[in-house]
């Protein structure tokens, strides 16, 4: 193994962000294992990069199974450089329209999946003093919108562990960055999501909130040209904590937080009553 090539842990590598990432690991010379929960999703890959990539069945849902995929990743190819967190999915519903097991489905994939990959990693990385972990967010981790209400609580929850796991583990040399794009053409909000039963009351709504989607969003970005930059951060000798990919999400995070920032400002005397 060269000094270059890094060897790649990578979930929901069927297709989307996963996919293009693990074709440009091995595309560059990388080793990768690419997860699935039907591997058979991934032949061509393996039939093209044959040795370079392990492709193992995994439902992240199933503890159990994610240490045992890392820890088979690991002794396979002998060490893991770079773990991505991409398994998710979206739920489109508003909040009176989630029952308790979609929303408890949406956090055991989004948020309980990414902690079993990272926890089941860890040692390995602390083990051999480095390593970077991905960690898939979304512009919908830092903000909020309508009828997704369920997809960004996973997402603020993956933002929240993945800071402070950054802080805990940066003396052993492993880096954590968290990856948030914006509305890219991925299968997000196609046949891999899922939706709540619409209520009556809510019906007008959904129109709206629908429309203001396809607004905001206008033409969903390419996923395949997104390895470059993905790339460039999992080379940079100091990669940074969060990252967006598109061009979009910089608006939404300004606006946002200028609007939080002024709301703080102007209710910090009443902060301060409280302080007593």
């Amino acid at each position: 193994m060269t000094s270059a090539q890094k060897t790649w842990f990578i979930t929901g590598a069927s297709r989307g962000f996963g996919r293009e990432w693990t074709i440009a690991a091995l595309e560059r010379g990388d080793r990768v294992a690419a997860t699935a929960r039907d591997i058979s999703t991934l032949d061509d890959v393996v039939a093209k990069y044959g040795d370079a990539v392990l492709a193992l069945q995994l439902d992240v849902t199933d503890r159990e199974a994610d240490f045992a995929a890392v820890r088979r990743a690991h002794d396979h190819f002998g060490r893991l450089d770079v773990v991505v967190n991409n398994a998710g999915y979206g739920h489109f519903g508003f909040i009176e329209e989630l029952t308790e097991q979609e929303f408890r489905d949406q956090m055991e994939t989004n948020v309980f999946g990414a902690m079993w990959v990272t926890q089941a990693a860890l040692p390995f990385l602390r083990e051999q003093g480095s390593g970077h972990i991905l960690q898939v967010s979304s512009i919908g981790g830092i903000s909020a919108f309508p009828m997704v209400g369920a997809y960004h609580a996973s997402k603020w929850a993956l933002e929240g562990f993945s800071q402070a796991l950054a802080q805990e583990v940066a003396g052993f040399g492993i880096h954590v960055t968290l990856i948030e794009p914006g509305g890219f053409a991925t299968d997000w909000g196609g046949s891999s999501a899922k939706r709540s039963a619409e209520l009556p009351a809510y019906a007008e709504l959904h129109a709206q909130t629908a429309e203001a989607r396809k607004r905001r969003i206008g033409t969903p970005g390419d996923p395949a040209a997104t390895p470059a930059a993905v790339l460039a951060i999992v080379d940079a000798e100091e990669p940074p904590l969060r990252a967006f990919l598109g061009s979009a999400p910089l608006a939404i995070a300004k606006a946002d937080y200028e609007s939080r920032l002024a709301t703080w400002e102007q209710w910090q005397h009443n902060a301060e009553l409280a302080q007593g």
